[in-house]
């Protein structure tokens, strides 16, 4: 727990790096929704007709929320983590009830003409509220009823966006098993969600009977070099197992539970099927424009595939289209390593902490970044599927950008008073 600090502490001082990365983000996807949007008959940028001004709107709105959260007392995101996090499951559940219907997907909430995606903001709430509990005294990760409530907290927003057709929100909520392995999460969990991923993918492109005898024949090869005791024995048989019956179940899951299009995007992903007018057409498109911008671009505005509206959501999950082919393969690499300087950045900020609270948080500010910037680049690409995930600070959409402003402007915040906590002490 946080104790009190001294009588005359020192004056906050903001990473003002960290903020500066931020705007640097915000205006560069400002300028990108502009160019991926524009119009000639709708030149000026603050037309709140057009993405791009809402965008600019919502760039002041999440200014002025991030300035409040500056001028906040550190102590409030400790004392009502709890308190966020069920507001957040609350909203979610609202969602189920009264939820509206967007692009496929019941996650919506409206209230008069002002429409919101309560899922973003369950991000930090779930984030503040992993942080309080294990920062809290006497909590230890190795404990199993420790591992368990930390479980519980993310899987529990994460299986009610499930139920909204939130697929790629809900996954977003994985990433938080980078910050528990970080606070003590044994490496072999990594292994395990590794394989488990690598045999999914391999039981929807090998017959399920092949992949038994693979898993039974390394079972036995396993067995014939380590000791060969009762509880070896046991641990071995039960892991193939358990690897048997999800393999044989994998592709039940895929024809009987996943909807129509992300079969299909899975399918054309994995070259199972070709479908350039349909699921493979976004990606197609996006590749031709990243392509087409060479090495150092066509030049601002000056996109053919942006002019003329080839790349379907552009303005949100693939603006990175709009960097590829304006700015060519150096204005993309010079992004990229911008960002990775930025993760890296909060990283930076989370390891400095004092306490646990701070530093939990952190972790998960730069596992909720980090995810959602892999995917989106990795989407665009055709590397992975098309799930829509938002890229953090570029892409359009009030609720995301607002989100993960409040997710930052915390961490800051926390990081802010770290001159005091160097001089303070523990309960």
């Amino acid at each position: 727990m946080i104790a009190s600090q001294q009588q005359n502490p020192k004056p906050s001082r903001i990473d003002w790096l960290t903020l500066v990365l931020y705007y640097i983000f915000v205006i560069c996807g400002l300028l990108c929704i502009y160019a991926s949007v524009y119009k000639e008959d709708h030149p000026f940028i603050y037309d709140a007709s057009m993405n791009y001004g809402k965008q600019l709107i919502w760039i002041g709105i999440s200014s002025f929320i991030g300035l409040l959260i500056l001028l906040v007392d550190e102590k409030f995101f400790y004392a009502f983590a709890y308190a966020l996090y069920g507001i957040a499951i609350a909203a979610l559940v609202a969602v189920l009830v009264m939820g509206t219907s967007f692009r496929g997907s019941n996650s919506w909430i409206e209230i008069g003409g002002f429409k919101f995606q309560p899922a973003e903001f369950a991000k930090f709430a779930t984030a503040l509220a992993l942080a309080k509990y294990l920062g809290g005294f006497n909590i230890k990760f190795k404990d199993r009823r420790v591992q368990l409530i930390s479980f519980g907290l993310i899987l529990l927003p994460m299986a009610i966006i499930l139920l909204q057709n939130e697929t790629g929100t809900a996954l977003v909520f994985g990433s938080f098993i980078f910050m528990l392995y970080r606070e003590g999460l044994p490496g072999y969990f990594l292994f395990i969600g590794f394989m488990i991923a690598l045999m999914g993918v391999l039981a929807l492109l090998v017959p399920s009977l092949y992949l038994v005898i693979g898993i039974t024949s390394v079972a036995l090869i396993m067995l014939l070099f380590i000791r060969r005791n009762r509880q070896n024995i046991t641990i071995i048989f039960g892991i193939a197992v358990m690897f048997m019956i999800y393999v044989s179940s994998v592709n039940y899951i895929f024809e009987h539970v996943l909807q129509g299009h992300q079969k299909t995007r899975i399918n054309v992903l994995l070259g199972k099927e070709v479908d350039l007018k349909g699921a493979g057409y976004n990606v197609q498109q996006s590749k031709i424009a990243i392509g087409s911008g060479g090495l150092i671009g066509k030049g601002f505005l000056q996109g053919t595939q942006n002019k003329f509206r080839f790349v379907p959501e552009q303005s949100t999950d693939f603006i990175f289209c709009t960097i590829g082919e304006e700015y060519g393969f150096a204005g993309s690499v010079a992004f990229i390593s911008l960002y990775l300087f930025f993760l890296w950045r909060v990283l930076f900020i989370a390891e400095r902490q004092r306490y646990k609270f701070n530093r939990i948080y952190g972790y998960c500010v730069a596992a909720i970044l980090f995810f959602h910037f892999t995917i989106n680049i990795g989407m665009t690409l055709g590397l992975l599927p098309v799930i829509g995930i938002p890229l953090p600070f570029f892409s359009y959409g009030g609720s995301s950008l607002l989100s993960f402003t409040i997710l930052l402007f915390i961490l800051l915040r926390l990081d802010a008073n770290r001159v005091n906590e160097l001089r303070g002490s523990f309960e």
